[in-house]
């Protein structure tokens, strides 16, 4: 290889997939994609992300997923993933604060250890080059400020790369622009429980989605100062703005998404258990204790048994039924 290798960074969502079909259908060099898991992006963005493996495998474009490994537990049960480390420690991401660090932590980390490894990055380093990054930023007004704000980082080892904004493409062009390859439109990606999601993506998350936030809430809720929740505060409306509250468990009541008998459960019960679960396991070597995930699969375990027993409640129909059976799973290619 004559030149720099070229590693794409991809979310998953619609901007770095439109980013990599078209640099793929001009024929451009993309040496590696790298998928950061964090464990709890949104069941949609996990039936996606197969499905477009195959497609660049089919062209020869390579990827890996790449995922921290927390492995400093201290007292407290192991965990892996995002959601788990938050119940862990009781508290809300980073961004429900005005902070970026699970970004860097569970997206940016990942990949710039896994690369570490990598023969061809290697070589190039040892060469005194830098490895090209390719990143989804688009030509929108959010994107421009995050693009301002990333310029101004120099880093030794990449040389970063904004295809979009090369070309000024914003979001319109990025969603015609995938379905034109034979591809599904995939959903914005972000961790189910982001501070930053809307609330039409809250009414498309599963029940098993919708407890783990009420839970995460209920849990970081002592801890709170400030906040209420996962959307910080209240938005009341004014000029223009869909009013909401300021946290997620309350929408989720408001909207009719779980069963208000089901959402105090988990509020009144389910935080006690879980720290009476994480201090039973303090007690015990690193080695024997159960991890944070069976915790949670026994969580779901009995909220999912406890369901049907609600079913047959009258005048209680789950609000996103008849716009989940209007459409598809994930759009279909025009």
């Amino acid at each position: 290889m004559n030149r720099p290798p070229v590693i794409a960074a991809w979310g998953a969502g619609v901007d770095s997939t439109a980013m990599i079909v078209e640099l793929a259908e001009r024929g451009e060099p993309i040496d590696m994609v790298l998928f950061a898991d964090p464990g709890a992006e949104k069941s949609r963005t996990y039936a996606f992300i197969p499905l477009f493996r195959a497609w660049m495998a089919e062209r020869g474009i390579p990827s890996e997923i790449v995922r921290y490994e927390p492995r400093r537990f201290k007292h407290w049960p192991p965990y892996a993933g995002i959601a788990e480390n938050m119940l862990t420690n009781a508290t809300l991401p980073s961004v429900v604060f005005g902070g970026r660090s699970c970004s860097q932590k569970w997206k940016a980390a990942p990949q710039d250890a896994w690369t570490v490894g990598w023969e061809p990055a290697r070589r190039c380093w040892d060469a005194g080059d830098r490895v090209v990054k390719l990143i989804g930023y688009d030509a929108s007004g959010r994107d421009t400020q995050r693009y301002r704000h990333a310029i101004g980082c120099e880093d030794p080892r990449y040389t970063y790369r904004y295809p979009l904004r090369e070309w000024s493409w914003g979001r319109p062009e990025c969603e015609a622009r995938i379905p034109r390859a034979g591809l599904p439109v995939p959903p914005k990606s972000s961790c189910f429980f982001c501070g930053s999601i809307k609330p039409d993506e809250v009414m498309e998350l599963s029940d098993d989605e919708l407890r783990v936030i009420i839970l995460m809430e209920a849990r970081a809720k002592p801890r709170l100062r400030n906040v209420d929740g996962l959307w910080r505060r209240p938005v009341l409306g004014r000029r223009g703005a869909t009013p909401r509250p300021g946290s997620i468990t309350q929408f989720i009541r408001d909207s009719g998404l779980l069963p208000p008998d089901e959402v105090d459960h988990i509020v009144a019960t389910a935080p006690t258990e879980l720290l009476a679960f994480q201090s039973a396991q303090a007690a015990l070597p690193v080695e024997e204790r159960t991890s944070m995930g069976c915790w949670l699969e026994q969580f779901h375990r009995a909220a999912g048994a406890l369901a049907p027993c609600r079913s047959h409640i009258p005048d209680m129909p789950d609000p996103r039924r008849s716009d989940r059976l209007s459409r598809e799973t994930l759009k279909e290619p025009v």
